[in-house]
């Protein structure tokens, strides 16, 4: 584990707690909720008011659900939650088979809620990756925090240590592959980086099974209207 620790460390991330704590809480985890706007990218918009994603973080999040795949034979729960509308979103979501997209959500505690209930989670059960204000009532709450580091917010990120709402913070920012770098951390707490590596390169039979079962799980759309979260559909 100190191996592990120094490869992140060096690179510039922080342990926020003790990692074999950290360790500890990942083994409980059962679903993955993402935070878009910051943490698969740089937050800024496009023309049509949208941010989009990187394929390095796209296939981080893949290999993250394999290894869980791997370990617990069964899929991970995985969601997307912004606060804005963003079509890429959409498209990653549907793409990749994501259990839930949440958009325009302003009160993310209320999306969490419906979120657990639906999949019949406990809070300490999901993982969250986040980066700004809007999701502190999240990390408040869920079993293990990642957050994404931005260098121009350190009255935030102090904010954040001080009140022990983060579990790791990222060397990289959200449009340096932040998404890719957390996710190998887990893979990598989870001790099975190698296996999910080697089966995915060889698409095994294992990884073949994990992924077909992916593919049959369909994407539904919920945002947040007259104060409930409402599903609804998009393009």
């Amino acid at each position: 584990m100190t191996h592990l620790e120094k490869i992140f460390t060096q690179q510039g991330g922080t342990f926020c707690i003790p990692i074999a704590d950290l360790q500890k809480k990942l083994s409980h985890v059962k679903a993955y909720i993402f935070d878009w706007d910051g943490v698969f990218n740089n937050g800024v918009k496009n023309e049509h008011g949208s941010s989009t994603f990187s394929e390095v973080d796209a296939m981080g999040t893949n290999l993250l659900r394999f290894s869980h795949y791997a370990v617990h034979k069964k899929m991970p729960i995985l969601s997307v939650m912004s606060g804005e509308k963003n079509s890429q979103s959409f498209r990653y979501g549907k793409r990749e088979h994501a259990h839930a997209v949440y958009f325009s959500v302003k009160n993310k505690r209320q999306a969490f809620d419906h979120f657990i209930e639906t999949y019949a989670l406990k809070p300490t059960e999901v993982a969250f990756f986040f980066d700004d204000v809007l999701d502190l009532s999240l990390a408040e709450v869920c079993g293990v925090r990642i957050m994404v580091d931005q260098k121009a917010n350190p009255l935030f990120k102090n904010y954040v240590l001080q009140n022990n709402l983060a579990d790791y913070t990222t060397a990289q920012p959200g449009n340096n592959f932040a998404v890719r770098e957390a996710c190998e951390l887990l893979i990598g707490l989870r001790g099975n980086f190698e296996h999910v590596i080697q089966h995915r390169l060889r698409f095994s039979p294992d990884y073949s099974a994990y992924y077909n079962e992916r593919q049959q799980i369909p994407t539904p759309f919920y945002t947040w209207k007259e104060n409930i979260i409402e599903k609804v559909e998009v393009d």
